[in-house]
């Protein structure tokens, strides 16, 4: 080869290593202006003793049973507290049979933020207590109400600091977000009088609401349920219905909670199907709900932690940090939307 074409191919090759560059370059500042134009989300901060506070605030009103006077104050309570963070609060008022044919009135508190968002996102907990701590130890204590600070008050709690992250960071316009709290999910009937059938018996509140939203036509893209979710070392398993008829969401969710780093709270496998809020929202409304639930196969209880529907379920059950973790969860599930 000559020194001429040499010389030529040596332009040539300049050429294309200056192009190539030139292209290189092009590439890189595409994918930073990328990263400058992607919508940078920010989570509000859930705080644990916050959520706490409002669970001690329940449990200071005494046992929430449904037809008592500590459930009134309660009610009152609720929907003050969600009127100072929400757009919109709603009673809802129904009357309904119970297990042993007596009738009983009950109130469903459902608190809306941008209402007029069709986009929109389900999260629910029922703040009745049981009337029987019918698993107790004692038998003298299976026709006695109980505290319920975890199977009722921390779910509510939860949600209440939730809100009032709601109010503090406000959504996009939108996405609007509801927070149904619902009555009467727990007097089904006592152990020693379970009938084959019973399961109709739960969830009244919930189903009440799955047949009578508070906004006709309403519909969720999905839903969270939140129940029993404040006890020290709680495991949350998928939970069998939550699969069943939201298995997608449930992945969102574990997901969340995988990449927070609470994947050893937030365990992927399988859970026992659980008579919950969950099922009349699912079956009946169609709006695709999950259950964060504590479930624990190794518990005195069966599938419930130590304390389920016992004297002992108070305060002293509550950690703060298990309140902490699933809102972070739930905060970020929402602003990720």
């Amino acid at each position: 080869m000559n020194r001429s074409l040499n010389f030529i191919w040596l332009i040539a090759l300049s050429m294309l290593l200056l192009a190539g560059c030139e292209a290189t370059s092009s590439r890189s500042s595409g994918r930073n202006d990328n990263k400058q134009n992607k919508e940078t989300v920010v989570v509000p901060d859930f705080s644990p003793d916050s959520a706490y506070a409002f669970v001690a605030a329940q449990v200071a009103f005494g046992p929430r049973v449904p037809g008592s006077e500590n459930h009134q104050v309660c009610a009152h309570w609720l929907t003050d507290k969600l009127s100072g963070y929400a757009d919109t609060v709603i009673q809802q008022p129904f009357r309904t049979r119970l297990y042993n044919r007596n009738a009983v009135d009950g109130i469903n508190i459902i608190a809306a933020f941008n209402p007029l968002a069709t986009k929109r996102i389900l999260l629910a907990a029922h703040w009745d207590t049981r009337p029987y701590a019918d698993h107790d130890p004692d038998p003298t204590f299976h026709r006695t109400p109980f505290d319920g600070a975890n199977d009722g008050a921390s779910g509510v709690g939860v949600l209440l600091e939730v809100a009032r992250q709601l109010s503090l960071q406000p959504l996009k316009e939108t996405l609007g977000v509801d927070i149904v709290f619902f009555d009467l999910e727990d007097y089904g009937p006592p152990t020693d009088e379970r009938q084959q059938g019973d399961d109709d018996f739960w969830a009244l509140g919930s189903q009440h609401w799955a047949r009578n939203p508070h906004t006709t036509g309403y519909h969720a893209r999905f839903g969270i349920l939140l129940d029993m979710v404040g006890a020290k070392g709680a495991v949350f398993p998928r939970e069998y219905f939550s699969q069943q008829y939201a298995s997608w969401v449930l992945d969102k969710a574990w997901r969340t909670a995988f990449n927070l780093g609470y994947g050893d709270y937030f365990v992927n496998k399988p859970g026992p199907p659980i008579t919950d809020d969950h099922l009349p929202v699912n079956r009946i409304a169609g709006i695709p709900m999950i259950n964060i639930i504590h479930l624990d196969t190794g518990s005195p209880n069966g599938s419930f932690f130590e304390h389920w529907h016992t004297m002992n379920d108070n305060t002293e059950q509550i950690d703060p940090k298990t309140l902490g973790m699933v809102g972070e969860v739930v905060l970020h599930v929402i602003y990720a939307e």
